[in-house]
């Protein structure tokens, strides 16, 4: 059987999207994804994105990783599963779509898409790192070398280590260049190994340096291995609160497999 896919990519974060609106595609059979996303034997990606109908918005978001299973949220999936449905005649220039954490509302302008994030009331903080969800759970620590830094190495140690165990968390290393600027580099547990961007991931950093007093803006800039990412947020009683998070989504190719 030959499937159309579209491949689409937020930042080098990179998916494997498909319409499924017609529920055609199996979406319990785990090796079927895993293999699509395998970059030697099939499409090549980060995850696997499917489009889907909703009774009440837009749309509806089911997303795997790499290694097929269906995860939790991914910001940059989210902003290019926008771009998808753009080009799909799904929507025009906004959305409201669900995904596994809740309802998501998003703009796009160009290939610019701005996606709303979860609210965030938890900054637990360490002495030496900060752990959060942003809709998906990430560790996030410093690192000064981090240009030369094993990132799937020391990344893999912490994802399987204390306290996180079996369920994991991804790993964000961070050095700051300015009060308004950081570069992230992220492992994602899922795909087991550096990506070059991680949606989720700039959003939990950029509101974990605001939470530890590392920056006083609320408008933050990830300079992250395939782009730059932006996050913007408000504080209000202990939350944050209107979290978006901005980049560039772009079609890459269509195909089938």
């Amino acid at each position: 059987m030959k499937q159309t896919f579209y491949k689409y990519q937020g930042t080098g974060n990179d998916f494997v999207m498909i319409d499924n609106r017609q529920q055609t595609f199996d979406k319990n059979n785990t090796k079927h994804v895993a293999l699509l996303c395998d970059r030697r034997f099939g499409i090549g990606a980060d995850g696997l994105i499917l489009l889907e109908n909703h009774d009440d918005v837009d749309f509806k978001m089911v997303y795997y990783n790499a290694d097929g299973n269906q995860s939790s949220m991914c910001g940059n999936g989210g902003r290019c599963l926008v771009a998808f449905a753009k080009q799909l005649g799904v929507i025009k220039d906004k959305a409201v779509f669900e995904a596994i954490d809740g309802l998501h509302h998003a703009t796009i302008e160009g290939d610019i898409v701005k996606l709303q994030m979860v609210d965030v009331d938890t900054v637990e903080k360490y002495e030496d790192h900060v752990f959060l969800d942003t809709g998906s759970p990430h560790h996030v620590q410093f690192e000064n070398q981090i240009e030369a830094f094993d990132i799937k190495a020391e990344g893999s140690k912490i994802r399987y280590g204390s306290p996180y165990n079996e369920a994991g968390s991804n790993v964000n290393f961070v050095k700051k260049l300015n009060d308004q600027t950081f570069t992230v580099r992220t492992y994602e547990r899922g795909v087991e190994d550096e990506t070059l961007s991680c949606g989720t991931g700039a959003t939990a950093v950029a509101l974990a340096m605001h939470a530890i007093n590392e920056t006083t803006d609320h408008l933050i800039t990830l300079q992250v291995q395939g782009g730059e990412l932006q996050v913007s947020f408000e504080l209000e009683d202990g939350l944050y609160k209107n979290v978006w998070l901005i980049g560039s989504a772009k079609l890459v190719f269509k195909g089938t497999i």
